[in-house]
């Protein structure tokens, strides 16, 4: 078995989150630049043994589809030819970066700590993640 992987796409900053090889447990891996997302991809899948990319999928309250998923189609269909080995779930996203942050708070993390807006990314991503190994438990 291979790792899962979470992102938490955004146009500046993405967060990212991995599973161990066993697909147990969600853990925070790293925030990128946005514009730097895919060539760190490429070099972390040559490294880990990942069967899975699951993507955020925001939407609004209505269940329409957020602003945001434009910039994420894009990303999907240059994800797709980079590495069409691997295949990509999405997950929803709605009121992941209001939990990431209350899981900050409730951490005890001080405020200057919880205004770095990267780790909010990437507690984000592991939120999705865990969301998506929640659903998909056998």
């Amino acid at each position: 078995m291979g790792r899962i992987l979470a992102i938490d796409y955004g146009t500046k900053r993405t967060g990212l989150a991995v599973t161990d090889e066993m697909q147990i447990i969600a853990s925070g891996l790293t925030t990128v630049e946005t514009k730097d997302l895919l060539q760190f991809l490429k070099e972390y899948v040559s490294k880990e043994n990942v069967d899975k990319i699951v993507v955020g999928l925001p939407k609004q309250m209505d269940n329409t589809a957020s602003e945001s998923e434009v910039y994420i189609q894009k990303f999907l269909v240059q994800l797709e030819k980079a590495m069409p080995e691997i295949s990509v779930d999405r997950v929803d996203e709605r009121f992941t970066s209001k939990m990431a942050f209350q899981t900050m708070i409730d951490s005890g993390l001080k405020k200057k700590q919880r205004r770095n807006k990267a780790l909010v990314d990437e507690i984000s991503a592991t939120l999705i993640l865990q969301s998506y190994l929640s659903s998909h438990s056998f």
